[in-house]
């Protein structure tokens, strides 16, 4: 395994813990902050969201400057956004921590997608982007459970100063094991974004914010949901983002390894039984014992899908990914912004805190039938033309 792959695991840590201890600690924002749990929950959103807008224009960065030095920069720009968060005196200084952060998300993955992919040999590509991506897996074993538990007894401040030097040490380990990996010749701008206008590009993009968007419809609320609806403790909601996390490590490793072999059947597979896991959330949510194998599947299902999304792109963009791994990346934290959103709609509006579950069901669903629709019209163009590879553009 090149060494570049650890350390590009190590910025993944650091900024899978920021995106997703949040959830663990909504309960203390808000009380701490003077608002209600949906609103604290924009928390989540305004990052999905930054990461979403961000991702564009620090990819950008990556056609003017090496992916090692872009990747340096995006590090940077995530401590200053968690210092930022950690000294956050009010709700919206807070929101803006959270956004600068996320700022560094999009672009970050997505250029590491890129030169994890080109690291290794064309058959393997999945494996190493999987490889990248367990830094974001472990991160919700070890950094988001210890980062709650700190949080909770030490304040919600202490975790995020703790997040800014995680971020310190994924700076160290890119300067020291990232090699210098100029911009490629002849690769422009406006090859990066002639990409995007690629139809089954675009499909694999629906299909990443809707099927990875039914995850966080449940898990944003899940601290709140395991207490009130449960019965846990709040100090048990630390053991349950640990099963959660365990879920998407597996998750992610079955992902990269099957996705190589066979890449449509796996998301068939996995959003579908995703559909089905979440919908059926919201009854095993009521037991303590069905609960937590439910949060561990959501985890696991969940994080199948991102290897074989991920490499989808890199593929069908084979000419210039940069971008459009980018945009995928911040497919993923639309899907984030989307189903957090409606979760906290449907818990406003008095639907109980279950309700969530059936918001991320239909989201899940709705990515399987993308799923099928593209492989139609992969099928279709491969009649037509046989010899060419499967293209629309718009």
């Amino acid at each position: 395994m090149p060494l570049a792959l650890v350390a590009l695991a190590i910025g993944a840590f650091g900024i899978g813990t920021t995106e997703f201890v949040i959830t663990g600690l909504l309960p203390q924002v808000a009380s701490d902050l003077g608002v209600s749990i949906p609103t604290v929950g924009l928390l989540v959103t305004g990052y999905a969201l930054g990461v979403v807008v961000g991702a564009p224009p620090m990819t950008v960065l990556g056609t003017v400057m090496s992916r090692k030095r872009v990747l340096m920069l995006l590090m940077a720009l995530f401590v200053a956004g968690n210092l930022l968060s950690a000294l956050a005196p009010s709700f919206g200084v807070m929101l803006a921590g959270r956004v600068i952060a996320s700022l560094a998300h999009g672009a970050f993955f997505g250029i590491g997608s890129v030169v994890a992919a080109e690291l290794v040999a064309p058959h393997r590509r999945a494996g190493a982007i999987a490889l990248m991506f367990t830094g974001l897996t472990v991160a919700n074993v070890v950094g988001v459970p210890l980062g709650t538990l700190v949080g909770q007894v030490a304040g919600w401040r202490t975790t995020f100063a703790i997040v800014a030097g995680l971020g310190v040490v994924g700076l160290i380990g890119i300067v020291a094991l990232v090699p210098e990996m100029p911009r490629p010749e002849g690769v422009r701008l406006r090859h990066e974004v002639a990409a995007l206008r690629d139809v089954q590009v675009l499909l694999a993009m629906g299909m990443t914010v809707l099927g990875f968007g039914g995850v966080f419809a449940a898990i944003t609320y899940i601290a709140p949901m395991m207490v009130r609806v449960t019965g846990y403790p709040e100090g048990a909601v630390t053991w349950l983002l640990v099963l959660f996390g365990l879920g998407m490590v597996a998750g992610n490793l079955i992902g990269g390894r099957f996705a190589d072999r066979a890449l449509m059947p796996m998301l068939y597979v996995s959003l579908g039984a995703l559909a089905v896991v979440l919908a059926a959330f919201t009854l095993t949510a009521h037991s303590k014992i069905l609960a937590p194998v439910t949060v561990a599947l959501v985890g696991a299902l969940g994080f199948a899908t991102v290897p074989p999304l991920q490499k989808r792109v890199l593929d069908l963009a084979h000419g210039a990914p940069t971008l459009a791994s980018a945009v995928n990346i911040g497919a993923f934290n639309l899907g984030n912004a989307l189903s957090s959103w409606l979760g906290g709609l449907v818990i406003a509006a008095g639907l109980g805190y279950t309700a969530p579950n059936w918001v991320g069901a239909l989201l899940a669903a709705s990515a399987l039938v993308l799923a099928v629709l593209s492989a139609a019209l992969e099928r279709r163009s491969a009649m037509i033309a046989p010899a060419q590879p499967p293209r629309v553009i718009l």
